[in-house]
């Protein structure tokens, strides 16, 4: 998994809409952290700083180690409010963790070695149905990323939850159904040419059909005279 981020922190002493509002005013998001059996803690941290560790992609599966009154609070980002029209961050929870605490989190699929894959060389397009899995991990062992290996894949293939390798200390969230996590399927612009073909011949066969029977007229009209 990722290296542990940092977060510097203040006690938030004042809850409430306008308390909020005036720690945005200046530049400070108000958060909470919970969990680990022990009352929330209300804190707020700076705005630049937490956008500038958002923006590195991996935040939000990553280990914060939040820095509080000279104690280091383990946790993990479980939600960061935005704001519909700016979509600057308003709001931060963060999940508490003990050492042997284990959480849901969501893992992004990664898919390798598809030049090996014999559909994908013959035109054949990856559907990736889930982008990310739903894992339920110990919290020192969150992976990045989870690889698929798609070689050998032909058109029409389907990967399924039960064929992935998770890594040590991950399991699937959802243990209720074997889901699928992606398809292989023929592109749409081979079924796409395939009807293009199918209407000429239509069309071929219809001026055919015209054709004939504007033949059978005129030997009919030969025929009367």
């Amino acid at each position: 998994m990722s290296d542990a981020l940092t977060l510097p922190a203040e006690a938030r002493e004042r809850a409430g809409k306008g308390a909020s509002r005036a720690l945005r005013r200046e530049g400070r998001i108000p958060a909470v952290i919970y969990g680990g059996k022990e009352e929330p803690t209300p804190i707020h941290v700076e705005e630049k700083e937490l956008v500038k560790q958002l923006g590195t992609g991996h935040f939000m599966n990553s280990i914060l180690q939040i820095e509080l009154g000279g104690k280091t609070i383990r946790t993990i980002p479980k939600d960061v409010a935005l704001d519909p029209v700016s979509d600057r961050p308003v709001h931060a929870d963060f999940l508490r963790l003990s050492k042997d605490s284990k959480i849901e989190v969501q893992v992004p699929v990664v898919f390798t070695n598809e030049e090996d894959s014999p559909g994908l060389k013959k035109g054949g397009v990856l559907n990736v149905v889930r982008h990310e899995l739903d894992l339920v991990c110990e919290s020192d062992k969150i992976p990045d990323e989870i690889e698929i290996d798609v070689s050998g894949r032909e058109v029409g293939d389907s990967i399924h939850i039960s064929e992935i390798s998770l890594p040590e200390g991950s399991e699937s969230a959802i243990t209720d159904r074997d889901f699928t996590i992606a398809t292989l399927v023929a592109p749409s612009a081979l079924k796409k040419s395939e009807g293009a073909e199918g209407d000429e011949e239509e069309v071929a066969a219809d001026e055919v059909e015209a054709t004939e029977q504007g033949g059978d007229e005129a030997e009919g009209e030969g025929d009367s005279e």
